[in-house]
């Protein structure tokens, strides 16, 4: 899951958005009150989303998207006369006071656009232990069923997922379902 850093200047109303960001299911990376603590833990992270205020104490919000890499998506929450002019590239604006249900709907599309950025990149998704471990059972029965070499068997469950359109973890599972004698 994309990694989520919130900053306001007042800590009372980060603690607000981090509890409905974690009541929504999301875990929050971090809560901020100035911008440098953000360009700090974004050094730290490939990609993620960061959700702010309009002003900090030592920046606005224009100055921190300059600083932050591109892969890092911007959920600015403000006043509408804070917001006089289009949002800068990768910046996603809500207008405050907030409502709940399209702040959480607006950040799962953010988290949505993030994975699929992180997929057309090439970067392979990270997957759990318990998935690598059902991938490394069915890669065991076709070994043991069907005299493969752990190369082969591990191409033979990318190229059913690939040819199904499934995932490899759900591909091992059915593997694993049928027996899998070939």
């Amino acid at each position: 899951m994309e990694p989520i850093v919130i900053a306001f200047s007042k800590m009372e109303d980060g603690k607000k958005i981090k509890t409905i960001v974690t009541q929504s299911g999301y875990s929050v990376r971090a809560l901020c009150t100035t911008a440098s603590q953000v360009l700090s833990i974004c050094d730290d992270i490939k990609s993620g989303i960061v959700i702010h205020g309009f002003r900090f104490p030592d920046m606005l919000y224009e100055e921190l998207r300059e600083c932050l890499p591109d892969s890092v998506a911007m959920l600015l929450l403000a006043s509408p006369s804070h917001w006089t002019h289009p949002a800068p590239s990768g910046c996603v604006y809500l207008p405050m006071p907030l409502k709940v249900h399209e702040f959480v709907s607006t950040l799962g599309m953010m988290v949505q656009a993030q994975n699929r950025k992180k997929i057309k990149s090439g970067q392979p998704r990270k997957r759990s232990e318990e998935e690598q471990q059902v991938i490394q059972k069915a890669k065991r029965l076709l070994i043991e069923r069907n005299n493969m070499t752990e190369a082969q068997a591990h191409r033979y469950i990318q190229k059913c997922s690939m040819d199904s359109g499934t995932d490899m973890t759900e591909t091992a599972y059915m593997i694993l379902r049928l027996g899998c004698d070939l």
